[in-house]
């Protein structure tokens, strides 16, 4: 069935907020979208073991409140809030570092719901430095293939094999996708306040590591 990637992009409202986590300063970057199904239905879809891998990828480990998880070949860490079928927040922790991830699911009305992710760093040393050469789009393409692999499941029901990141990532498809989200965060970090400069030059990098090309020196 059609399936339009681009359009799938083009629904996610994209910002980046500065807040406080913990008692400390950090940085949201943060996704939005609506999907056309309900509360309950979309709870089930991200929070059911033997569904995520059907949009997401194989997670291990306990998803109840205090539990700990490990996503295949990606981040671990606990579940720190839940409150079914409204929210749920969990520590990321990766490549030695650590960040926060909450999504929370609100009725958007037409029977859809809306699904807002928001995925928090602490403002110190090693991640403004990931920033300054990535911006917010290091994490925020990557959870827009998410957002739309869910999307896929949602309308089809199908799991989401045709795009597998060892070959849709790098068809023409996949580099466009990639492309597009990258400028789309892109915008989204020049509006938070980032010079036109910083933000171009990071989401350049981006664009290269997600579509398999060096970026420019």
């Amino acid at each position: 069935m059609p399936f339009d990637t681009i359009a799938q992009a083009a629904m996610v409202v994209r910002k980046v907020e500065d807040v406080m986590h913990a008692g400390q300063a950090a940085r949201a970057v943060v996704a939005s979208r609506d999907y056309l199904t309900d509360i309950d239905d979309l709870w089930n879809a991200i929070t059911e073991k033997d569904r995520i891998p059907r949009w997401f990828a194989p997670v291990e480990g306990d998803l109840a409140l205090g539990g700990k998880y490990q996503i295949k070949g990606n981040a671990g860490g606990t579940v720190t809030a839940c409150d079914p079928p409204r929210s749920f927040a969990l520590t990321w922790e990766f490549g030695g570092g650590m960040s926060w991830v909450e999504v929370e699911l609100a009725e958007a009305g037409d029977d859809s719901t809306r699904l807002t992710l928001r995925h928090i760093a602490p403002l110190d040393d090693k991640s403004e430095e990931f920033w300054d050469k990535f911006g917010p789009g290091a994490v925020g393409v990557g959870w827009d293939l998410s957002l739309m692999g869910l999307g896929w499941h949602i309308e089809t029901g199908e799991s989401n094999e045709r795009f597998a990141e060892e070959t849709w990532a790098l068809s023409d498809e996949g580099k466009a996708f990639a492309t597009w989200s990258s400028e789309a965060w892109t915008a989204a970090s020049i509006a938070y306040g980032t010079s036109e400069e910083a933000a171009n030059r990071a989401g350049t990098s981006t664009t290269a590591f997600y579509t398999g090309v060096a970026a420019p020196e």
